[in-house]
């Protein structure tokens, strides 16, 4: 394995961590944006807008604890997206964020949700292509 090089596994499948990234589709094929943008402000499947704000005006209460997701694009690409949403603690090991598709080494999960990605692969897929297009 190239320097820098380190590989992720889970039963949700596979993905090769490149420095502060994941530079390969978990799918295989590009999420859709429209999909992404549904799971990130829906308040039961992504829960992203606890922790975070963003561009999104329609939405009361945003999160002001986690990075404002305003032109998230433009600060990092989709593999580095990836790799925060796949495990952010490989980012900040001090971070809250959940690991959304890691399900190995996890302390403290619900026993109906253990050996279960929060988000499927499509799902993280989705979320990256939106987040990929909020941009300066």
């Amino acid at each position: 394995m190239p320097s820098g090089m380190a590989r992720g596994e889970t039963t949700a499948g596979a993905y090769a961590v490149v420095g502060d990234a994941v530079p390969a589709s978990l799918t295989g094929a590009p999420g859709d944006a429209a999909r992404g943008r549904a799971i990130v402000l829906n308040r039961h499947i992504g829960l992203c807008l606890l922790c975070h704000s963003g561009p999104f005006p329609e939405e009361r209460f945003q999160g002001t604890i986690a990075p404002d997701l305003k032109a998230v694009g433009s600060r990092l690409s989709e593999g580095q997206i990836r790799l925060r949403i796949v495990d952010q603690g490989r980012v900040n090991p001090e971070t809250i964020m959940p690991a959304y598709f890691r399900i190995e080494g996890l302390r403290r999960v619900a026993p109906a949700f253990r050996g279960k990605p929060v988000l499927t692969a499509e799902q993280i897929e989705d979320v990256i292509a939106f987040l990929a297009t909020l941009r300066d």
